[in-house]
């Protein structure tokens, strides 16, 4: 009875052609994306999320003595509360006061917020939101080649050479685009 109309008056196809239709109807949903933005929006998305949790902790720090959760963090992660590197984090905390941590809180949901306007932007392939990408990523190359000359290390060298990656990719995205549309 395959390949028969049904009494409903509807087509009934073969199993295999169900799936070929299905499977073509799905390339041709996903054929006109580009992977690279989808690749970079998950990126930012991550971001996103990394810097709100960043942000509720600084809220959830707000009322708490700082110097007793790093101890107490150290001791949990096994390091010696009296070595130097505890010290060092004990002295660095102690310039945290209440009204700083505020700000860091608002900072990090400031830039969890714009994290996640570009990744959803770029998963949704809005130009404004290449722009965007591009424009933020020119305007913190300075501030990540300074720290890597005043402290190279691997993960900064990565955070470096990832950015730079996004970057080249944005600027052919658009010029690419640009040259097709002037076609």
């Amino acid at each position: 009875m395959n390949g028969q109309p049904e009494r409903n008056g509807k087509q009934r196809y073969p199993e295999g052609a169900k799936l070929s239709l299905v499977a073509s109807t799905m390339k041709e949903r996903h054929a006109g994306h580009d992977r690279g933005l989808l690749a970079i929006g998950i990126f930012k998305l991550g971001k996103s999320l990394l810097f709100f949790c960043l942000g509720v902790g600084a809220i959830h720090l707000l009322h708490k003595d700082l110097a007793d959760e790093v101890v107490r963090l150290a001791t949990a992660l096994k390091f010696d509360p009296e070595s130097r590197f505890v010290s060092v984090v004990l002295d660095k905390v102690d310039l945290i006061d209440t009204h700083r941590l505020r700000q860091i809180s608002l900072a990090t949901f400031g830039y969890s917020a714009l994290a996640l306007t570009e990744g959803i932007g770029l998963m949704l392939e809005k130009v404004w939101a290449e722009y965007l990408t591009l424009i933020l990523t020119i305007s913190f190359l300075p501030w990540e080649l300074y720290e890597l000359v005043r402290r190279p290390d691997w993960f900064r060298l990565s955070l470096l050479l990832i950015n730079l990656a996004v970057l080249w990719y944005l600027v052919w995205l658009l010029r690419r685009k640009k040259l097709s549309g002037a076609s």
